[in-house]
């Protein structure tokens, strides 16, 4: 099947469709950087990079995707509806001109009319209004009314976790299908996939050190944030502990939520992987660790990238250069939808 892709980043959640017959034939994404890495990785695919609203990006799209499409994903920027670390309300949402991107995809399904059609995003994604003649709608009752005739419309959260990725991360998704076409349910998993049976068996580093596997080498961290991670076990948050808990420069305790300074567990699924996912004091991004002989625990420091990239199923041998900034890395990692998980919802499309 030939498709598009707008929103693209570095097109991780595109990582298996070649595995299951969709070539990405063009594709567009905002940020410089992340759309060099698309254009690296994918080769083969146009990538136009700049702002889909830019009436002359928006044609050059056009002009480089066929007349007819198979298929189009779309992931418009999620930061914008995202609720991690905020009190944003479904009103404020409205004040942050990224959330009407979606109309950029409406434009898009207009002129180009694929059979099929994958919209992602944060479950916020379908609590949020929009403005659409002269009424405040959800995003899936505005494509209802605009499509509802042509295509089958389904919205669904699915959580990566129970469909074979090591790490809980719930997405909205949206598919719109021609009528008289076929697009099943993903298939779950019958067990869900642990921290430790996904990167379990990477040799121990510490921070700053690095190791002779690609990708995995551990961020430098300050001294106080290595020995109060070396005194937490497994699971447990920093804060638990008795003596080495964190604290400001003036040894006043710090006070912050349960889930920084916290270690993930190896037998379950990890949390949900944040776009600071460099930062001990972070959310839930701490490697869990082993305990020594000497009663301390190792690895005190964030997840490698290559520990992200299994984490997030993409494949140990992820084709990206060499000298991809780490940074860019860990970012197009946190903001992405799993890969595994789009290519079981693409798989069961019926050609």
């Amino acid at each position: 099947m030939v498709g598009a892709s707008l929103f693209s980043s570095a097109g991780i959640a595109e990582t298996y469709f070649e595995e299951v017959g969709i070539n990405i034939v063009a594709a567009n994404e905002l940020i410089q950087e992340r759309a060099d890495l698309y254009q690296a990785l994918y080769p083969k695919s146009k990538m136009i990079a700049g702002n889909i609203l830019d009436e002359n990006i928006f044609k050059t799209l056009v002009k480089n995707t066929p007349k007819k499409l198979d298929f189009l994903i779309a992931s418009p920027p999620c930061q914008g509806m995202s609720v991690a670390g905020k009190n944003r309300n479904v009103a404020q949402m409205l004040t942050d001109e990224r959330n009407y991107l979606v109309f950029k995809i409406i434009d898009f399904i207009k002129l180009k009319s694929p059979d099929f059609v994958l919209i992602e995003n944060v479950p916020t994604f379908f609590k949020l209004l929009l403005p659409y003649k002269n009424q405040q709608l959800k995003v899936v009752e505005i494509l209802n009314l605009l499509f509802g005739e042509e295509y089958n419309i389904e919205a669904n959260v699915y959580d990566a976790a129970e469909f074979g990725v090591a790490q809980r991360r719930a997405r909205a998704i949206i598919k719109l299908y021609r009528k008289g076409k076929e697009w099943g349910q993903p298939k779950m998993s019958k067990k869900q996939m642990t921290v430790e049976e996904k990167i379990g068996f990477l040799p121990s580093i510490e921070a700053g050190q690095k190791s002779k596997i690609k990708w995995h080498f551990a961020r430098k961290h300050s001294e106080n944030h290595i020995k109060w991670m070396k005194h937490t076990p497994t699971g447990k948050t920093a804060f638990e502990n008795e003596k080495y808990f964190p604290v400001k420069p003036n040894g006043e305790k710090i006070k912050s939520y349960n889930t920084t300074y916290r270690r993930i567990k190896w037998d379950e699924p990890a949390p949900t992987i944040t776009m600071r996912n460099d930062a001990i004091s972070s959310q839930l991004n701490v490697h869990p660790g082993r305990q020594l002989e000497n009663g301390i625990y190792s690895d005190a420091r964030v997840l490698t990238p290559l520990e992200l990239m299994l984490l997030s199923s993409l494949p140990q041998d992820w084709n990206i250069p060499d000298n991809t900034p780490e940074l860019l890395i860990r970012k197009c990692i946190g903001e992405c939808i799993p890969p595994l998980l789009i290519k079981n919802i693409v798989a069961q499309i019926d050609r």
